[in-house]
């Protein structure tokens, strides 16, 4: 039997106010690892309190790759998020340290182990038309046609998120097949990291929707409001692009567009965070080699140790 001798690595996954942070750094205390963000709205410049971002003196003290790498204006894509985290991880690994990459965004764990579909490039022609179409018919009509040729896409792409809906039915007239199915196709090349993967799964999604209302209230009070008008005060940013459409920042956004009221505006912003980790939930269980800890149920971390501790082939440093 051969030996895997391809360096490790560590993904540390879960739903967005599970405790994946404070789990990642606990982790670093206690183990030679450089942490990694895998976080679709963590990579832009200006989005911190509705992002989460972990604070100044956090990054200070843990610092993570991939945080603060872009402005809000550039979008960001699974394919930039490979190369920039395969870059870090190669780093880390050459120093002696073991990545951890610490995160939400299924995507690009997906794009990162199994690497990126071929998919067909931009047909301006093919998406004008498409554009054209949403402004008679309207957007919601167009993700229920996509949804009806590709239900897992439907069910993964919001209503709202007018980019992926495009590309979804530019690529399945392109193609002639689902976008699900091509993106499942991934790259034959075997990943060069030996993976332990951890996720936090919250058994209970009751006291997960009030961890996300609580924070959802605590970003108000930190001034997420005056965040997003400082964004909006730019003068170079729009609603279509992908930092503003993360969830919370596209609720904002519309409520100082005077959009709806207050109450409503939190509402729309619980109710959307709450639907992203239900997706997120939803991917988790996809993923079968993951060892799962409820955060709910007890201190993850004595378990994640020992599973870091066994992986690594080194102990803990006493207490």
């Amino acid at each position: 039997m051969s030996i895997d001798r391809r360096p490790l690595a560590i993904f540390l996954m879960g739903p967005t106010a599970s405790g994946k942070t404070a789990l990642a750094c606990a982790l670093a205390d206690r183990f030679p690892l450089g942490l990694v963000s895998v976080d679709s709205a963590l990579v832009y410049r200006g989005l911190d309190i509705g992002s989460a971002k972990p604070d100044a003196a956090t990054l200070a003290r843990y610092p993570h790759a991939l945080v603060d790498i872009r402005d809000p204006a550039q979008p960001y894509s699974a394919a930039e998020f490979r190369e920039d985290a395969v870059a870090a991880m190669e780093r880390i690994s050459a120093e002696g340290r073991v990545p951890l990459l610490v995160g939400g965004t299924g995507l690009y764990f997906r794009a990162l182990q199994r690497g990126l579909s071929d998919l067909p490039d931009a047909d301006p022609a093919l998406r004008a038309r498409l554009a054209t179409e949403a402004s008679v018919i309207g957007w919601e009509a167009l993700h229920a046609r996509m949804t009806a040729l590709d239900p897992a896409a439907g069910e993964r792409i919001r209503p709202g998120d007018t980019q992926r809906i495009q590309r979804a039915l530019e690529v399945m007239e392109l193609t002639g097949r689902p976008l699900s199915e091509l993106q499942q196709g991934g790259s034959a090349v075997r990943f060069p990291w030996r993976v332990l993967k951890l996720a936090l799964l919250p058994g209970d999604r009751r006291v997960l929707h009030e961890r996300i209302e609580r924070r959802f209230d605590a970003m108000l009070a930190a001034g997420f409001l005056d965040e997003v008008r400082a964004l909006r005060a730019r003068g170079d940013l729009h609603a279509d692009l992908p930092a503003i459409r993360a969830v919370g920042y596209r609720q904002a956004w519309d409520y100082l567009e005077c959009e709806g009221d207050a109450t409503e505006f939190r509402n729309r912003g619980i109710y959307a965070t709450r639907q992203l980790a239900k997706r997120q939930v939803t991917w988790l269980r996809s993923e079968m080699d993951a060892r799962t800890f409820d955060p709910d149920r007890g201190d993850p971390l004595p378990e994640a140790e020992r599973a870091v501790e066994q992986f690594v082939g080194m102990p803990m440093p006493s207490r």
